[in-house]
């Protein structure tokens, strides 16, 4: 594998800034994993893990000025946003201390023997332990919350696993400070610099889920780059669990007493969301269910309005500016398809928002509407008008999987009455989190937030926002007839670290 130089390029020119670092060999790669393996007994102790990503956190907010400044050069999404973003990230960093403090995210089980039982239970002892090192992939459209101290790499040091990252070609500069920031949280508690493993190039990725080593990924990008990497982990001797976000339409359904009722507040509420940030969220609307007529028509004015009101932006690089004009006018040259805003080409870097319309029929049955179906990157979304609930329910039930799937309901129809709980029950084998009257961009770091889906919206089951983003890098281990002098210290009956557990099926925290 030949190394080539590694560019800081300025989205809002496309000219090369700096050269930031060159493509990893393949041995570049193995040295980098080979160091993160040799390295995880450093993150052994749960306090010293708390202790290093709270640090983490508070070193990375020290160099927020010039992180900020860096990460706008490189991906043009404004300080404001990047400001938000870099909070939002050191908050998740001190979150997953706090869980690695508690200790439940452990699951530990003690059952004792039983004879009586049937069959008998023998002493049992279980817990869950890190899997060892993870393979991290940055997604470009957040160079901080899902990039080299993003939620892969904080849920991942919170398991005890250190990690390599594979950089995002759209911002080298920003990734190579965040890794040297977190390397010398690290230092401060002694662990080696070699737990937060840092690659740069297309290759480099691959390499990195064929390593022996690589005990797991996660991935956030591209449909078809993530099942690429996807197949390449289940076809190695060893398969490893790949955590990948791909792609989501995020499909919304207004009903038509809901537009009857508020279809100016639903027309600017969905422009905000499918503009927020160009367009560029992983939550962003990109097809709505509208009625048609007088209501259905209120609410595409409201929406014409506030999308014409909204001002070209930059996308993060020239390549997905090119996809985005291209699958534009793929899309708006199908038949029946219009666009009362249309969207595109703005200036010579930007990019316009706008949106297409189709009759919902159109997407009942296979066909070539079904592109319409496919996420566009960028401030698009399609308005499907349908004529009644059947035909809205035909096209959702021809939907793939989706991160989130949204419902706009009346005042009457939220309280129970009307088709309300009809449609939550079509939405929820979409998606992965099911919202009313709302937006899905912005996505909450809570203990009860899911960021996953049906594929392709995700390649497992688990989320990568959240508390519960910890488990996809642990695996359970249960011990049996263990005397109590070999035992971990997490499954001794004494409880020496005062871990939350199910004792002889009794919960005591």
């Amino acid at each position: 594998m030949a190394a080539a130089p590694v560019w800081s390029v300025d989205p809002r020119t496309g000219k090369q800034r700096e050269q930031v670092a060159v493509e990893a060999t393949a041995q570049e790669v193995d040295e980098a994993v080979r160091a993160a393996h040799a390295v995880r007994p450093a993150l052994a102790d749960r306090t010293v893990r708390a202790a290093f990503l709270r640090t983490a956190a508070d070193l990375l907010e020290g160099s927020k000025e010039h992180l900020v400044e860096v990460a706008d050069a490189e991906s043009a999404l404004g300080p404001v946003r990047l400001n938000g973003e870099l909070a939002r990230t050191c908050f998740q960093l001190r979150a997953f201390a706090g869980i690695v403090d508690e200790g439940a995210f452990l699951d530990v089980v003690i059952d004792h023997p039983d004879a009586t039982a049937t069959p008998p239970i023998p002493d049992l002892r279980r817990y869950k332990v890190p899997l060892g090192v993870v393979a991290v992939y940055s997604a470009s459209n957040f160079p901080f919350a899902f990039s080299v101290a993003g939620g892969d790499t904080a849920s991942a040091l919170a398991a005890g696993c250190p990690v390599v990252v594979k950089a995002h070609p759209d911002h080298p500069a920003l990734s190579e400070l965040v890794a040297s920031v977190l390397r010398r949280a690290a230092a401060r508690h002694d662990i080696p610099a070699a737990v937060v493993g840092l690659v740069h190039g297309f290759e480099a990725g691959v390499e990195l889920v064929r390593h022996p080593l690589i005990a797991a990924a996660g991935f956030t990008g591209s449909v078809r780059g993530g099942r690429a990497l996807f197949d390449a982990a289940a076809q190695r001797p060893v398969p490893i669990p790949f955590h990948g976000e791909l792609g989501s339409l995020n499909p919304v359904v207004v009903t038509e007493a809901a537009a009857a009722e508020r279809a100016e507040e639903i027309g600017a509420g969905l422009a905000g969301s499918m503009t927020l940030g160009v367009g560029q969220f992983c939550v962003k609307p990109g097809l709505v269910l509208a009625p048609a007529g007088a209501a259905g028509d209120r609410f595409l004015k409201s929406l014409t309005d506030a999308v014409s009101d909204t001002d070209a932006g930059v996308l993060l690089d020239h390549r997905m500016r090119d996809n985005f004009i291209a699958g534009v006018a793929e899309r708006a040259g199908l038949p029946e398809v219009e666009s009362p805003v249309t969207p595109g080409a703005g200036g010579r870097h930007t990019v316009s928002p706008g949106f297409l319309t189709v009759p919902a029929e159109r997407l009942t049955t296979e066909g070539e509407h079904d592109l319409l179906l496919e996420e566009c990157f960028g401030p698009l979304t399609v308005v499907a008008r349908y004529t009644d609930a059947a035909e809205a329910g035909a096209v959702l039930s021809r939907l793939p999987g989706n991160l989130t799937a949204t419902v706009q309901l009346s005042a009457e129809e939220a309280a129970g009455e009307g088709r309300g709980a009809e449609i939550l029950a079509e939405l929820t084998p979409l998606a992965g989190r099911v919202l009313v009257n709302g937006w899905p961009t912005g996505v909450a770091v809570a203990p009860a937030q899911h960021h996953g889906g049906p594929y392709p919206a995700t390649t497992s089951t688990s989320t990568s926002v959240g508390g519960t983003a910890i488990e996809r890098w642990m695996r359970p281990v249960a011990y049996q007839g263990v005397p109590e002098a070999l035992l971990p210290p997490e499954l001794r009956d004494d409880n020496p670290l005062g871990l939350p557990r199910r004792y002889d099926g009794r919960l005591e925290r």
